[in-house]
């Protein structure tokens, strides 16, 4: 509980009307969470404007509006405080309510198309390796230390995200290592949080339906570089044409990491199976449990970061060489009769491409590739025709199904996917609408030898159709496919 004036510190005030002594009990930016005493920012979003909301806001009991406009008529028993922008006074004014959390940990975000989540696991599991107490905010779980908190965005809420740096803190964690999407950055979710590095993974075409153009999409993933203080590192994929642009204006140390291009943290991938890989990482050669190019630069990023932050080379090269994958990420088992099925998130073009091409890479002496996969509903469409003629250039056999179809009918979305079969591939694909027959299908043509990627949903354990979740799971499904195959 805090006196208003405690949390308006940094808030871009512009007027004020009433008393900021009044005590402030919660914060929120929904008027229909609002309770007594509590504190409500009318925040401008995509679909509503929080400002039509403020006089339910004073009828459910707040005690103080932050705004960009005063309302016609004011209450005489309600604060008002109007600021230049209310997002980022929500942000500021979250981070000042649990006492600017971020300020007393190492955090390091990690943004870009591919790569965050993977990223920011292998570094939160490689700093406990080397004996620290981390914190993880990821879009497959957060944790505060060894205890998991569900995660429901890439990037939580302000309130939420101070809520977990404060309980890191609390727990006396020394790191947290968070995942930073573009909407966030965009809806300044994470304005108030003090960043001792920054990570740019790569950026490819993805959340187009939000961004509109890639040029925006670069520009959101550009801003939080370019509010990164100069005490921060700012550390970039140079193999990505676009770390320049990204980096231009930050006020960050600069620094790179690259397999190809020269940069101040190098690596190389020596050897691709299976089971994992050889790497070497500035000359030093290091086996790791990860699997493909792509994780390469992700193991790279994690050297890379632990090394920015004073880490001794030898034990982070030997954490390193013990760790796991994320969840969901080339997830793979084998069934009795030699399958090999892979589940992955990959969701966009680039991260399927990827993980194709690293299937092709280790399966030699395999058989077929059968890529099962899908496009989420409601969601950027301009890349449903491109998954289809990627994962037909790359597979002998092809079936399109559902994702997660939301709102949208799923066989709408698979038309959309068909448009980018050319007509050389139509004979290797088939178009199932239920993602558990698709699944079904690819096991019983699969010949041993043979490897199934299940693509699109990885970690996830539901399916989103007509706003309900349904209990649905990628790998338990291949798990029992293979069990049944056995018996």
């Amino acid at each position: 509980m805090k006196t208003l004036k405690d949390i308006l510190y940094k808030t871009g005030i512009v007027d004020v009307s009433g008393s900021t002594s009044v005590t402030i009990k919660d914060i929120f930016v929904d008027s229909r969470e609002v309770k007594s005493e509590s504190l409500f920012v009318a925040v401008r979003g995509t679909k509503t404007d929080g400002h039509e909301f403020i006089a339910n806001a004073i009828d459910a009991g707040a005690a103080a509006i932050v705004c960009e406009e005063f309302p016609d008529k004011l209450d005489n028993k309600v604060t008002y405080v109007k600021v230049r922008d209310s997002s980022l006074a929500y942000a500021q004014i979250a981070a000042n309510y649990f006492g600017n959390p971020s300020g007393k940990l190492k955090v390091i975000g990690i943004t870009g198309t591919n790569g965050k989540t993977t990223t920011a696991t292998l570094l939160f599991n490689l700093f406990e390796a080397l004996g620290y107490k981390a914190g993880l905010i990821s879009t497959v779980q957060n944790q505060v230390g060894r205890r998991i908190v569900p995660s429901t965005h890439t990037t939580p809420d302000a309130m939420q995200l101070n809520r977990l740096l404060a309980d890191m803190v609390e727990e006396q964690c020394t790191h947290c290592f968070m995942e930073v999407s573009s909407h966030s950055i965009v809806q300044k979710r994470i304005a108030g949080i003090e960043f001792t590095g920054g990570v740019f993974t790569n950026i490819t075409h993805d959340h187009l339906d939000y961004h509109k153009t890639f040029s925006a999409y670069i520009k959101a993933k550009k801003e939080f570089f370019d509010v990164l203080p100069s005490s921060a590192f700012a550390l970039a994929n140079a193999d990505d044409k676009n770390s320049e642009v990204v980096l231009q204006n930050t006020r960050a140390t600069r620094k790179t990491f690259a397999l190809h291009s020269a940069a101040d943290f190098k690596g190389k991938v020596i050897e691709n199976h299976l089971s994992g890989m050889l790497l070497q990482l500035d000359g030093k050669e290091v086996w790791c449990k990860l699997i493909g190019r792509f994780n390469g630069y992700n193991v790279l990023a994690a050297y890379a970061v632990a090394m920015l932050l004073g880490e001794n080379r030898e034990k982070i090269l030997t954490a390193l060489s013990q760790l796991s994958p994320a969840e969901g990420r080339f997830d793979y088992i084998e069934s009795p009769n030699h399958i090999t099925g892979v589940v992955d998130y990959a969701h966009t073009p680039d991260a399927l491409q990827n993980i194709l091409t690293t299937l092709h890479e280790i399966s030699v002496g395999k058989n077929k590739i059968i890529t099962v996969v899908g496009c989420g509903g409601d969601r950027d469409k301009a890349k449903r025709p491109l998954m289809a003629k990627i994962a037909c250039e790359l597979s002998s056999k092809v079936i399109l199904t559902s994702d997660n179809p939301r709102s949208e009918n799923p066989e709408d979305i698979i038309h959309q996917m068909e448009a980018g079969v050319e007509t050389m591939h139509k004979k290797k694909v088939l178009s199932i609408v239920d993602r558990k027959e698709a699944i079904k299908t690819a096991c019983a043509i699969a010949e041993p030898g043979d490897i199934i990627l299940v693509a699109g949903k990885g970690h996830e354990k539901y399916q989103e159709i007509k706003g309900e979740k349904i209990p649905f799971d990628d790998k338990e499904l291949l798990k029992n496919m293979f069990s049944l195959m056995y018996h």
